[in-house]
């Protein structure tokens, strides 16, 4: 959430997941999922006909996933991206991917060390191998676009901190970052942006505007908005909404004239795009301040009360921006290039308001996408089937055992650390009819969900195995953006 939530309301969001697990479904929902092999259809929990016929059916579709998942050799990132061979284990998805333009990078939790690890190392195959030039992460259009203009000059820890949430800040993000550094000295360099619209530390300063007394008050403004975003009083940010709107307004002005255009042009010469990027970002601004933190205060104030419907509210709200955005840095700014897109399972599933048990039963952003788009996207889901996840305020979580018939606990039959299943290119047999029917799986491990694995993604990659991600926290202020998302 938003970089300024308070300890406890960061809390409260963090962890809304599992209260609207209690609060949107039944009581006994998750313990039925751990205790029984189960189906959800049409927001119905039903026993599967008998035990035998269950275990039959489980035993052909352990089979069935032995003998056709690819087996990863490994989740590490190359060092240079360089050695020979070093993505030999992935070459299986040049068929998969030839005619994609995007292709989805999903993740059950934002917690977990080896999704970020084996994201990265398939980014850098996706990069070097089949011409994916962008990298749009599910974090501030502004933070990654800024980051991204300066990679070449900085730390590459700086530029992690500097580009996304603070829920990936760790050691397992350091490959991505040195690589993206590293990119910028190619001919064909790896480009990070971004499609969020939320508040993110840092915020803007106006450092790229010639004006510093704009500049300054810009920054106060952002102060100001973020305030009243982590706050309960509506109506005195009703007093001040259109303040803030104006100063938004102004620096947008600014930022287009020519003076700031050549300005720009002085102090980024290699970012010709930076400022279109910058022109979205403020857009996006002024609409937060007219709409998003309305509905931020109210979603407080009412969860504070054990309601939840405004929230879910800003959660639909967001991902309608975060589509409108990708789909803008698609047409708009980067026409002829091919994306990858970095983003929890939830935002980008094709049909999220179909899945049963979510917290979020909403229509979230690969749902949004046309069909059209989604026709030449590939959408990948990573789930863990043991170890333990970090929530998105650091705190531990042990992975819920992979129950049988599950998501986890048919890929985890496979008897390999990291195994990958083509699910779009699948006609239907008596072996993977488990992808064409409802199916358990854990997101953040833990919440059990039910879903067609196939109407959801185009692939799966299960690590048998997870961890925590090392976290990387040198300050308070780096502590407290940990916790938010």
């Amino acid at each position: 959430m938003s970089y300024f939530r308070t300890r406890k309301t960061g809390a409260v969001l963090a962890l809304s997941t599992v209260m609207l697990v209690n609060l949107l479904y039944p009581t006994g929902y998750a313990g039925a999922a751990s205790s029984t092999a189960v189906e959800t259809i049409h927001g119905q929990v039903t026993q599967v006909e008998t035990a035998k016929t269950s275990d039959e059916k489980i035993a052909e579709w352990n089979k069935w996933a032995r003998d056709h998942a690819y087996r990863l050799e490994s989740i590490q990132p190359a060092k240079t991206g360089q050695e020979t061979d070093s993505f030999s284990d992935l070459e299986m998805l040049r068929p998969l991917l030839h005619d994609k333009r995007m292709v989805f990078l999903g993740e059950s939790s934002h917690g977990v060390a080896e999704f970020n690890l084996a994201k990265t190392r398939l980014i850098q195959f996706l990069h070097q191998e089949m011409g994916y030039n962008v990298l749009a992460f599910e974090s501030g259009l502004s933070n990654t676009s800024l980051a991204n203009a300066t990679a070449n000059q900085q730390h590459a820890e700086q530029t992690m901190k500097n580009a996304i949430f603070g829920v990936w800040w760790s050691k397992e993000m350091m490959p991505l970052f040195n690589y993206l550094k590293t990119s910028t000295k190619t001919e064909q360099p790896l480009i990070l942006t971004g499609f969020d619209m939320q508040l993110q530390f840092p915020l803007l300063d106006g450092k790229w505007l010639k004006d510093k007394e704009l500049a300054n008050r810009l920054a106060q403004t952002e102060q100001k908005l973020a305030s009243f975003s982590a706050g309960t009083d509506l109506k005195a940010y009703r007093a001040e909404k259109n303040k803030f709107i104006q100063v938004y307004q102004d620096v947008l002005q600014s930022l287009r004239s020519e003076p700031n255009q050549a300005y720009l042009q002085k102090e980024y010469p290699d970012q010709p795009k930076l400022s279109m990027l910058l022109e979205r970002s403020l857009s996006d601004r002024i609409r937060v301040a007219r709409e998003y933190v309305d509905l931020s205060i109210r979603a407080t104030s009412e969860m504070n009360e054990g309601k939840y419907e405004t929230f879910l509210d800003t959660m639909e709200w967001r991902d309608q921006a975060m589509h409108d955005n990708l789909m803008w840095l698609a047409t708009e700014v980067y026409p002829n290039e091919k994306f990858i897109v970095w983003g929890h399972n939830d935002h980008i599933r094709k049909e999220q308001s179909e899945v049963m048990g979510s917290p979020y039963p909403i229509t979230m952003m690969g749902e949004k996408l046309s069909e059209e788009m989604k026709k030449y996207s590939y959408v990948l889901g990573l789930y863990a089937s043991s170890g333990q996840t970090a929530d998105n305020t650091g705190g531990l979580h042990a992975v819920e055992p992979a129950a049988p018939g599950s998501i986890e606990g048919i890929m985890s039959a496979t008897n390999t650390p990291y195994s990958f299943l083509d699910l779009r290119y699948q006609n239907r047999e008596t072996g993977n009819s488990w992808m064409f029917e409802p199916r358990f799986a854990y997101s953040w491990g833990m919440i059990p969900e039910s879903l067609v694995p196939r109407d959801q993604y185009d692939g799966i990659l299960m690590i048998d195995d997870v961890h925590p991600p090392q976290y990387i926290r040198s300050s308070s202020s780096d502590s407290q953006e940990q916790n938010k998302e």
